[in-house]
């Protein structure tokens, strides 16, 4: 591992001036014979990198065997509840973080190597990726960018010449991932945990002033942080299930303190809609299925609470009461976001007490029914815009009702006070024609994988950098998977 003196990037590295207490220095450990699959040079140019750098210079950096100028590796500290199970020492035990940088538009980021070597905290693991999470990632946080979802970006993809040792030797990928922080609920839990105030007083803070600035306008600024964090975390749930996203491991380790979609591991699109859609292998009892992730949201904020409590208030009791209306209140909030998403979906607002059960029904119809959760939205945006397109109604083997329900929802329509365009124009924007479908994530691992074909992956990738625009030259894309394809489970690849 060589430390270059050449600047990709002016680091501005905040979270590595911290006490050290906060996380590990470590540089990455090098890799035997790199080779980059992958650089997003668009996510580059917007983070300020010099793009015009050859490949190698590249693949040295995302590789972890060249360390930037500037940047501060590290390894972040942290604990978690995983399954409901609280374990006090977690941490990156497998991603170093290089650094952070401050865009034009002055935001800020981290770059982080996933898959880079041990750190302290590997807990026996080799601190390694396997390649096929890495594709994973990459496309589908890349593609949840594209559908307006708020999510951690994959900066780059390589290979590493190297082989991981799983059940099976695989071979080994590192992940450049970007995100507005790794801060996660976790890593206050680890400093509330061990009753270490100044420590949970300096992370809270941090917090506030790189996420929540607004807090500090509060009467209560911790209590200000919860508030907001909790009205992000509504939003961005609301969004999951406006696309049938399943997270799959929503543990608090996995909740990032600034919104965004983090650590996707053994995440998954649903296909045919039912709320108790499991992919994740080690979802045993569907704790994290579809329909529970709003609930699972609202325990994961009260973990953040619990450990907010003492910077809240001095009274306990009074601080346990201040942060219980806001736990309380989140399951109105996310169920109004979701409300106000499924309502966008089908054209109809949200407020109308008729629009509610409009969109209660056509869920019923399309459990019962079977039919596909993202082309059911798509085919119901084309029927209001080409009068009466037959491919909605071909979804549902129960004729009867689905006419029923067309009916019933085109009166709908007519009542509102906006034109038919403006409805479709709205409607398309919120139902995409492409989505990572499990069968061709799974297709594409399995080119880069088994076959070194990184073809399948680039396509696919180019596809979904487009989610709303029908593109004729890939029509399968779009479709469910065939029986044969259909993906029943999903693996975190740890």
């Amino acid at each position: 591992m060589s430390i270059s003196k050449k600047t990709i990037v002016n680091f501005d590295n905040t979270y590595a001036s911290l006490p050290e207490i906060f996380y590990q220095t470590i540089n990455p450990s090098p890799v035997k014979d790199p080779k980059l699959i992958v650089f997003n040079k668009k996510l580059g140019k917007e983070l300020g990198l010099n793009i015009k750098k050859d490949n190698n210079f590249y693949t040295e950096i995302f590789s972890g065997n060249t360390v930037p100028n500037g940047a501060s590796p590290i390894a972040q500290r942290y604990a978690g509840h995983q399954f409901g199970n609280f374990v006090p020492q977690l941490g990156d035990g497998r991603a170093i973080l290089l650094g952070e940088v401050i865009t034009k538009n002055d935001n800020r980021f981290d770059i982080q190597l996933k898959g880079s070597g041990k750190t302290e905290f590997s807990r026996g693991g080799d601190g390694r990726s396997a390649l096929g999470p890495v594709i994973r990632e990459y496309l589908i946080s890349e593609a949840m960018h594209v559908l307006n979802i708020p999510t951690t970006r994959a900066l780059s993809a390589v290979a590493t010449g190297e082989q991981v040792y799983r059940e099976t030797p695989l071979p080994g990928g590192i992940l450049t991932r970007v995100a507005r922080s790794h801060l996660r609920v976790g890593t206050f839990e680890y400093f509330a945990s061990r009753q270490l105030s100044d420590e949970l007083k300096i992370i809270a803070d941090y917090a506030i002033n790189r996420h929540y600035p607004k807090a500090n306008e509060s009467d209560n600024t911790y209590l200000s942080f919860l508030d907001l964090f909790a009205k992000k975390q509504a939003s961005l749930i609301a969004k999951w299930m406006g696309v049938g996203f399943i997270h799959g491991v929503m543990n608090t380790d996995n909740t990032s303190i600034s919104g965004e979609t983090i650590d996707y591991g053994p995440c998954a699109f649903m296909d045919n809609y039912d709320p108790s859609t499991v992919f994740s292998s080690i979802d045993r009892h569907g704790r994290y299925a579809f329909g529970n992730q709003p609930q699972i949201a609202q325990w994961n904020l009260a973990s953040l609470a619990g450990c907010l409590v003492p910077l809240i208030d001095n009274n306990e009791d009074k601080a346990k009461k201040s942060v219980s209306k806001i736990i309380d209140s989140f399951s109105e909030i996310v169920n109004s976001d979701i409300s106000d998403v499924m309502c966008s979906k089908i054209g109809l607002n949200s407020k109308d007490k008729k629009s509610q059960e409009s969109l209660k029904n056509l869920l019923t119809l399309m459990k019962n029914n079977e039919v596909d959760y993202t082309l059911a939205f798509h085919f119901l945006s084309d029927y209001l815009e080409h009068n009466n397109n037959t491919s909605f109604k071909l979804l549902f083997d129960d004729e009867v009702l689905i006419k029923e329900w067309l009916n019933r929802w085109m009166e709908l329509i007519n009542t509102r006070d906006k034109t038919k365009k403006n409805i479709v124009k709205s409607m398309k924007e919120m139902n995409p024609i492409y989505i990572p479908r499990n069968h061709l994530i799974e297709r594409a691992i399995k080119a880069g994988v088994t076959d070194g074909d990184f073809s399948v992956m680039l396509n696919l990738s180019s596809v979904l950098e487009h989610p709303y625009t029908l593109q004729d030259i890939h029509p399968d894309y779009m479709n469910p998977p065939e029986p044969s394809e259909r993906v029943l489970q999903t693996f975190c690849g740890t």
